[in-house]
């Protein structure tokens, strides 16, 4: 007899979101809202189906998870060294509003993966534009409302490869998306069997982490086990942090672990 398959419902995974909130009581109240809420699983579904149809690597809520902690990381460590965040300087709100800003954009930046992977940023702002406000309203009145999710929105236009973001916000939730790219999960392309620049590089990654620097305010450690990563670092990551408000206050240090490096395919043919 077939085994009866999941219905949609049980497909998508409601296991929220959960962060370091350090006691910002609107971040907290910004999770639960996300987390209870079934339209945005729905969207975090959607965008990993797009991703799987593709071959690519994992764009699901694990994604999210990820890049959100990474995000508040990334803030939390340029705050500690003097950077000063836009809605500090521009608004006159306060660094726990930050925070929000950077947890919002993240939790929305791909949702348009959902509708396409081309301009995908582009489409995540009409979805993120109504939901935004959705999930803030409980938190902030006008017009705090409006400017917390107008920031969010251009962390979610500003993530993508030419976005150019202004704002510190938009910068960290950038560079925290490229980041993404440790061992089980920027290797699953390479385990279906492709074998370009992208797909080799990425599973040349092992671990990042994300730490106080003793030069610039945040380093960032990538090992790898082939020198191909380099490739991820620099193509994919240097280029996210140029010109963003980042620049100049983060060091990354890659370097190959142990003394013989990984072979990663057996022959390249075009």
């Amino acid at each position: 007899m077939e085994a009866s398959r999941p219905d949609l419902a049980e497909r998508i995974d409601r296991g929220g979101i959960s962060l370091p909130t350090r006691g910002n009581r609107k971040l907290e109240k910004l999770l639960e809202a996300a987390n209870a809420d079934g339209e945005l699983a729905a969207r975090w579904y959607m965008q990993q189906v797009t991703s799987e149809r593709l071959g690519m690597s994992d764009h699901s809520r694990v994604h999210i998870q990820i890049v959100a902690n990474i995000a508040l990381r990334i803030l939390r460590l340029a705050v500690r060294g003097g950077i000063v965040p836009g809605v500090v300087a521009d608004h006159g709100l306060s660094e726990r509003d930050a925070e929000v800003v950077v947890a919002a954009g993240t939790l929305l930046h791909d949702t348009g993966m959902g509708i396409h992977r081309v301009d995908h940023e582009s489409y995540s702002l009409f979805i993120a534009d109504r939901k935004l406000r959705e999930l803030l309203a409980p938190i902030y009145e006008e017009p705090a409302l409006t400017v917390i999710a107008t920031e969010a929105l251009h962390c979610i236009i500003g993530h993508r490869r030419r976005g150019e973001p202004y704002t510190l916000e938009a910068g960290v939730v950038r560079v925290a998306d490229a980041l993404d790219m440790a061992e089980g999960r920027s290797r699953l392309p390479v385990e279906r069997g492709e074998m370009g620049i992208h797909a080799i590089s990425a599973a040349a990654i092992d671990s990042v982490s994300i730490e106080k620097g003793t030069e610039r305010p945040i380093r960032v450690e990538i090992k790898m086990n082939n020198s191909a990563g380099i490739f991820q670092v620099d193509d994919l990551l240097a280029t996210k942090i140029r010109g963003t408000p980042l620049e100049g206050h983060v060091e990354v240090i890659a370097a190959v672990e142990g003394e013989t490096e990984k072979r990663l395919l057996r022959e390249f043919r075009i």
